[in-house]
């Protein structure tokens, strides 16, 4: 008897080219930041001096230089501080909004929301102004305070959670909640927000590495060196390290390190936040 011929798939030639092309870029991408980490393990005599790509034996060194002036821990804490908490109150706050647009058809609903939308079209830098004059009035210059509030109003978590809230959470529920005798706030609490965890959860990744990298708000609102994030801590490395590039690229990669783990851990849920963000009912 024959043995029935297996199917096999051939490989197009046009798949090769693709994936060739995907290599490629992501050696491209991938190239950039192994060379800042592999740089500061080197001398500024050898990256002066030619191209390196492969680790040197100056970490320590440049280690022990950097802690002389700059307390980099101390950075990476209050990154930490901050961007956690602003991602807490940009989740929470952005969900409640989104909520409350998805869910109660008031006069003027779609106005408002609409004008919500719109602010997401002004640069970040514009509203700093007005941050600074209000942050001044309530005393809160030069404290985390300062960063963390305006976290609250996040016109594209309230855009992205009703999103998935228009696609996915019927209104039967609500009212099922209302009948039991729950309150507005105990329905949100208890029933919306935990069905609401995977949109959540790839939004707090935007909104970490949002916050982690926040450069100019700091600038602005901060006036201590205790309480600098990371990425300024990192631009004072040029003033006190101006030609010592090891230790620049040291505080540079110590800063980009965690956004990196962040990705690598979480690549999946933030490709798949672009799928939840687009459902629609």
């Amino acid at each position: 008897m024959r043995r029935p011929l297996r199917n096999s798939k051939k490989i197009k030639p046009s798949h090769i080219i693709i994936h060739a092309l995907l290599i490629c870029l992501s050696i491209i991408c991938i190239v950039p930041f192994y060379i800042m980490i592999i740089y500061g393990t080197h001398t500024n005599a050898d990256i002066a001096s030619k191209f390196i790509f492969l680790p040197g034996h100056a970490l320590i060194e440049n280690y022990q230089s950097m802690n002389e002036n700059i307390n980099i821990w101390r950075g990476f804490l209050n990154s930490l501080i901050i961007s956690t908490c602003s991602t807490a109150l940009t989740l929470y706050f952005g969900a409640l909004n989104a909520y409350g647009f998805a869910k109660y058809k008031f006069k003027g609903n779609k106005v408002l929301f609409w004008f919500v939308l719109a602010t997401m079209m002004v640069p970040q830098q514009l509203g700093l102004v007005g941050t600074f004059r209000i942050m001044y009035i309530l005393n809160l210059l030069d404290t985390y305070a300062a960063l963390i509030l305006p976290a609250a109003a996040n016109a594209f978590a309230v855009f992205f959670v009703k999103q998935f809230i228009d696609g996915t959470i019927p209104d039967e529920i609500m009212e099922s909640a209302r009948v039991d005798g729950a309150g507005e706030f105990k329905t949100f609490n208890r029933i919306v927000l935990p069905m609401l965890l995977p949109a959540l959860a790839a939004l707090g990744i935007f909104a970490f590495i949002g916050s982690w990298n926040n450069f100019i708000g700091p600038l602005v609102l901060l006036f201590s060196n205790s309480k600098y994030p990371l990425p300024l801590l990192v631009q004072l490395l040029q003033g006190y390290y101006g030609t010592n590039y090891g230790v620049q690229y040291l505080g540079v990669a110590l800063s980009v390190l965690p956004i990196i783990i962040v990705f690598a851990l979480f690549s999946k849920r933030i490709i798949g936040s672009v799928a939840i963000g687009a459902v629609k009912g």
